[in-house]
């Protein structure tokens, strides 16, 4: 593939193995490791289902701290750290307003507003407390735009991962699909709502296990923060990539009033309060707790990683735009022809600043992040 960079007069060329993580059999080992965690995850959890509302809820018996984590668990899925550190690449610092406007505040709204009136309900789901709320016809158009919503979307996690294990390990589509769908659906089939809850929690802890030394290795590579805020500043984004407001570069909306203004109300309030009191995989996380008072809190604590999040998923984005040759050249020529995208970027980072052993780490987390988004739905 061959792309040009800033001056126009070299050539970029990035042959499809460059896009191969350099792995070793210990990288394989730890990806094993994880698989068979997750499944023994779902046949213990398979013990304590003895009916719909264990299936569902758990049994409404989970802590806090259990469903708050996996709350933030079941939306960190890999469209997002792919998504959003590909965006890190391109905008920089705006995209933060993604987490802090919109989703923060919704997931705040949600605890202390809305929990009430569905916990209170005791439905099982959000279309449940429609009927409750409505009538059946609601109920109905609600689960079946729902049930049709979580479908494509399943499809698009598993081939999104099929796309990156194809590109980064070699496997094929017709491998990589059935594998990753067959042991999310043998652990949620056996142990329901507890099991994917217990794997979210797991999976949490794999994902960070993933950003935190991937941000810590790219920016020891690119002299620190402050390394960082030089090289993008003297980048072809500018210093406006260092500053959440107005934001326009990545609203695309010149004027600065109007852009704040998009993106607090467009993006706070239409967008973000929409997806977050309403998507039964969120709620649902809630509706298992074991109280008011857990339900309440479970979407308020996982607003604390939320918020923290784009420490380890933008700025890697931010890192890799700079130091990865390849999105450096995207990034001064857009319109140049290259097979190398702005997605390509998480995958790019891990096998640049990464060790092996740790590749393998991170792969697993890759590999989770992916599982706890199609579990969710």
């Amino acid at each position: 593939m061959h792309g040009i960079d800033a001056r126009g007069g070299s050539v970029v060329v990035l042959a499809a193995a460059d896009l191969r993580l350099d792995t070793s059999p210990i990288d394989f080992v730890f990806v094993a490791l994880y698989f068979a965690l997750a499944l023994g995850i779902g046949v213990a959890a398979r013990r304590s289902v003895s009916s719909s509302l264990d299936f569902l809820l758990s049994g409404r018996a989970l802590p806090a701290w259990v469903t708050g984590l996996a709350f933030i668990s079941a939306n960190l899925g890999a469209i997002e750290l792919i998504g959003f550190t590909a965006n890190g690449a391109q905008y920089g610092i705006p995209t933060v307003h993604y987490y802090w406007i919109g989703a923060v505040p919704a997931m705040v709204f949600l605890g202390i507003v809305m929990m009430p009136f569905y916990y209170g309900s005791r439905a099982r789901s959000v279309p449940e407390f429609l009927r409750m709320r409505f009538n059946t016809t609601t109920q109905r158009v609600n689960a079946l735009s729902f049930a049709l919503a979580q479908v494509l979307i399943a499809g698009v996690n598993l081939y999104a991962l099929g796309l990156v294990l194809e590109a980064l390990l070699g496997w094929s589509l017709e491998v990589a699909i059935p594998v990753a769908a067959l042991v999310v659906l043998t652990y949620t089939f056996l142990g329901g709502l507890s099991a994917a809850i217990y794997n979210e929690v797991l999976q949490f802890f794999v994902i960070l296990a993933l950003l935190i030394p991937l941000t810590v290795a790219g920016l020891a590579r690119v002299g620190g923060w402050n390394g960082l805020v030089e090289k993008v500043t003297a980048g072809p984004g500018g210093a406006e990539e260092l500053s959440a407001w107005p934001g326009t570069g990545l609203t695309e909306i010149e004027n600065p009033f109007l852009s704040v203004l998009g993106i607090v109300f467009g993006l706070g309030f239409v967008l973000s309060f929409g997806y977050w009191t309403t998507n039964f995989a969120e709620v649902q996380r809630c509706l298992s707790a074991k109280s008011m008072s857990a339900a309440r809190r479970t979407p308020i604590i996982g607003a604390y990683p939320k918020a923290l999040i784009p420490a380890v998923v933008v700025v890697p984005g931010m890192i890799a735009a700079v130091l990865i040759p390849s999105i450096a050249a995207l990034k001064a020529n857009p319109d140049a022809p290259s097979d190398v995208t702005y997605n390509n970027t998480l995958s790019l980072l891990m096998n640049e600043v990464l060790p092996n052993g740790v590749l393998g780490v991170a792969l697993a987390g890759l590999l989770a992040a992916f599982m706890a988004g199609m579990a969710a739905n």
